[in-house]
């Protein structure tokens, strides 16, 4: 009995010293709470997009027509001249090239000569990249400078085949990646340990979620560290966190547990029919009637011709029939206040109406101001 108790106080003492800005009752997150590093983003811990201008080679017939995409072969020129080939005033028309914009995100602190993945897209009139080759492409940031060097053999995200009648495509096999396909070159200038003062960039900004980040901060150090700015920004005094640098500050923030608040929030995709509601939506009492009015007309015309042998022409009669329809609603009903996301969802189910309609019915509601949420149609 000893023995295991032994063992159990060393396991405490092991998670303790792996977690020490946690207890071991953590372990197990309370509902709700989300880690901080999932709410904000840390002052300069960012990524930087890449973007070039580059030559795919080795289509299959799949290229770019030259004719109709003259910066093709303008850029194919430049690349065997810098090569040593002279093309001027030469007539070649090769159909396995395709011209391509390069995508990549340089992830936060890539160091000179790790890997990144690329993205590539055609932007002439090729057909597929499929079986391409990326030939060595710098990849600029926004401030003109060159931060990578993409190359390599692209995959393709879809197939294409066609006859000389009928065609199908699969996906969309004019853009692909390649993974790892560009190496860094240079760095950022960035010095994180550098910093004396942290922001801490909220992604939905809230007055309470920053002031309950902020007391989470200071009730972990004991001390005024966390200052709110305001809902987006929490300010951390990274000195006074008394860590060894930056980066051991933010190791031991990130990982914190708070319970965000978030707006009540209605979300409805007219081409879909999909609605999605916050747990924060409510519905005062109110009354809905609902009913559908359908305007049918449809064109029977009639062809009217002359006896054989006689004279005269044949005629087109327009026959119209037009009716309107209106269906049986709901009459008129009762949405009960619901103080809970259960109860309203109870409430509108009872109007036994399909999701299209339900969404008109979401749109008057909010108009008659008994709907206290943000209403968003996509």
């Amino acid at each position: 009995m000893i023995t295991r108790i032994f063992c159990a106080l060393t396991l405490v003492g092991v998670f303790a010293s792996w977690f020490p800005n946690q207890t071991v009752a953590d372990v197990s997150s309370p509902p709700g709470t989300i880690r901080i590093k999932d709410l904000v983003e840390f002052d300069g811990v960012r990524g930087n997009d890449l973007v070039g201008y580059g030559l795919v080679v080795g289509l299959n017939g799949t290229g770019d027509g030259l004719r109709n995409a003259p910066f093709t072969e303008e850029i194919l020129t430049n690349i065997l001249e810098r090569l040593g080939v002279n093309v001027t005033g030469e007539q070649f028309r090769p159909k396995n090239v395709a011209a391509v914009f390069v995508t990549a995100s340089m992830r936060p602190f890539a160091r000179a000569g790790s890997q990144i993945d690329v993205t590539v897209s055609a932007i002439g009139d090729a057909d597929s990249l499929l079986g391409g080759t990326l030939i060595m492409t710098p990849l600029n940031a926004a401030d003109g400078n060159i931060y990578a060097v993409a190359q390599g053999t692209i995959i393709a995200g879809g197939a294409a085949a066609e006859g000389d009648a009928a065609r199908v495509v699969e996906g969309v096999p004019t853009s692909g990646m390649i993974p790892a396909g560009a190496r860094i070159e240079r760095e950022i200038e960035f010095e994180l340990a550098s910093l004396s003062t942290m922001r801490l960039a909220l992604r939905e900004p809230d007055f309470t979620t920053a002031g309950r980040i902020e007391t989470a901060i200071n009730a972990v150090f004991g001390r005024q560290t966390a200052l709110m700015l305001d809902s987006g920004t929490v300010q951390v005094n990274v000195h006074a966190t008394k860590a060894r640098s930056t980066a051991h500050a933010i190791r031991s923030i990130e990982n914190l547990l708070v319970k965000p608040e978030r707006k009540a929030r209605v979300v409805v995709d007219q081409r879909s029919g999909t609605i999605v509601m916050g747990e924060e939506v409510r519905i005062s009492r109110v009354a809905v009637s609902q009913g559908n009015l359908t305007l049918r007309v449809d064109e029977f015309p009639l062809v009217a011709q002359p006896n054989p042998f006689a004279n005269g022409e044949t005629v087109v009669v327009p026959r119209t029939q037009a009716q309107l329809l209106e269906e049986e609603g709901t009459g008129l009903a009762e949405v009960p206040g619901g103080t809970s996301l259960s109860e309203v969802i109870a409430g509108l189910n009872a109007l036994g109406v399909a999701p299209r309609d339900m969404i008109d019915i979401l749109k008057s509601i909010k108009a008659a101001g008994a709907l206290h949420a943000e209403f968003l149609v996509q």
